[in-house]
């Protein structure tokens, strides 16, 4: 006996709803990436005048770098040693900027909300699959009836 198939329209609304998910689970935005890089890395290019701009986050202790070529670096620097690291940027006439604490609350703040999103965005996903599967099962029942 030769069953019926499901009807074209419960798989659009199945291939709509995952894509809208795809569509959910993209990132809104790519931020400007930087590149972790050692401190002894960080001194070879304040050595060689390679540094163009910084900007200092007292509170993680890190120091984000723009070079002269545009790439963008993440250093960090010991505890109590901020001082010493402006002092030595401002020596080489490099731009610094340094965060203000409430600056700096949103700045780890914000890694932490990407964070939690992926896993909201993830559930909403497979909640969606599961109630597309139920749904196909309950046509493929009803229509083998």
């Amino acid at each position: 006996m030769k069953r019926p198939a499901a009807p074209p329209s419960s798989a659009i609304a199945v291939l709509a709803c995952l894509f809208a998910c795809a569509l959910l689970a993209a990132p809104a935005g790519a931020a400007a990436t930087y590149q972790k890089e050692s401190e002894s890395e960080f001194r070879q290019q304040l050595a060689a005048g390679q540094i163009r701009e910084a900007t200092i986050n007292k509170r993680i202790r890190t120091v984000r770098v723009v070079l002269r070529d545009g790439s963008r670096k993440l250093a960090r620097y010991a505890p109590k040693q901020e001082p010493r690291v402006r002092a030595e940027l401002k020596a080489k006439h490099v731009k610094v900027s340094v965060l203000t604490s409430e600056q700096a609350k949103a700045e780890v703040a914000k890694g932490h909300v990407h964070h939690k999103l992926r896993y909201i965005v993830g559930g909403i996903v497979l909640g969606v699959i599961v109630i597309a599967g139920g749904v196909l099962l309950y046509n493929r029942r009803r229509l083998r009836d």
